[in-house]
């Protein structure tokens, strides 16, 4: 009895540390948090492919020299930095991408409010039209702008010309070439903006609108003070997403203007594609196109913070 005992003992005694790793590695899995990593490892790994390994070899790319032979550092930053094309790239990206996320930005939250008071399927069928600049491909769309702005055929100097206005040169000139391309990036994101805020508007609760009615709020009032503090995040995420996308905007620019006239209207991505592609300087095309990050990061950082704090003072 006392030998088969102790048989007994040493031999469940190592099965006991396999069944205890057994068990906890089943509740690791079980685990939500376990769970959602793994359903997202492939978007993770796709992303440090396409996106995280470029953005690194972009960085060492802009240290190299023109001939990718020798180490320089920072030179190709401060050679830019030096040089008043890029100084007028930089404006023209700033102004670019402000002006037209805050046009978005405004029409689109007065295209969802519009679409919010139509009742029943006309509101789908109105919804539905003004997302078609939206699901047009941008290059597709772009070339219908670029011939109505074309200034021998063009359909606005058409218009002009039949109520006896001169034409204009819409694209021959800086101001007005910039004014073009952001009435066209502004033509293709508004509705965006649009779906975005219009998803917002249905989830704030009626019953905020019914007190402020009791209270005696006025239209304008339950606007300042019910729609938007309900909307801020969804605002601040939207706005976010515009200003990344929009400053990292490509095909409006080339195909309208190819930054012309004189450099006037070049935005990161097509100077950088001009110097880097075309005129055979990929490190000087990099560091071109990696100024826009830290414009990007600190735009990110303070709207995120903000969204932060909001939602700590809604959970406190």
């Amino acid at each position: 009895m006392a030998d088969g005992t102790s048989v007994a003992v040493d031999i469940a005694a190592p099965a006991r540390p396999a069944a205890a790793r057994k068990g906890g590695m089943h509740k690791m899995m079980r685990r939500r948090s376990t769970i959602g990593f793994l359903m997202c490892l492939p978007l993770i790994l796709l992303i440090a492919t396409l996106v995280a390994y470029p953005a690194v070899y972009a960085m060492y790319l802009a240290m190299l020299n023109k001939k990718m032979t020798a180490f320089v550092g920072f030179s190709n930053f401060t050679f830019l930095f030096k040089r008043d094309t890029f100084r007028l790239v930089i404006f023209q990206s700033c102004l670019f991408a402000i002006s037209a996320v805050i046009l978005k930005a405004v029409i689109g939250f007065i295209l969802a409010h519009l679409m919010h008071n139509i009742p029943g399927k006309s509101q789908r069928i109105w919804r539905g039209l003004l997302l078609v600049p939206w699901v047009i491909p941008l290059a597709l769309s772009t070339l219908t702008w670029w011939w109505m702005f074309d200034p021998s055929y063009s359909a606005f100097n058409w218009i002009l010309n039949q109520l006896g206005f001169q034409s204009v040169p819409w694209l021959g000139t800086a101001w007005s070439a910039r004014i073009c391309v952001i009435v066209v990036n502004v033509w293709f994101g508004a509705p965006f903006f649009m779906i975005m805020y219009l998803a917002a508007l249905k989830s704030v609760p009626d019953q905020l609108y019914e007190a402020a009615a009791i209270d005696g709020a006025s239209a304008v009032q339950k606007l300042f003070f019910v729609t938007l503090p309900m909307m801020r995040n969804i605002i601040a995420i939207t706005v976010l997403f515009s200003l990344i996308v929009t400053f990292a905007d490509f095909d409006i620019v080339r195909i309208l203007t190819s930054g012309g006239p004189q450099d006037m209207t070049h935005l990161f991505a097509t100077y950088a594609f001009q110097v880097g592609i075309q005129s055979g300087d990929i490190p000087l095309g990099a560091s071109i196109s990696l100024f826009m990050f830290p414009i990007l990061a600190v735009a990110a950082f303070f709207v995120l913070r903000g969204v932060t704090r909001r939602n700590k003072e809604i959970a406190v």
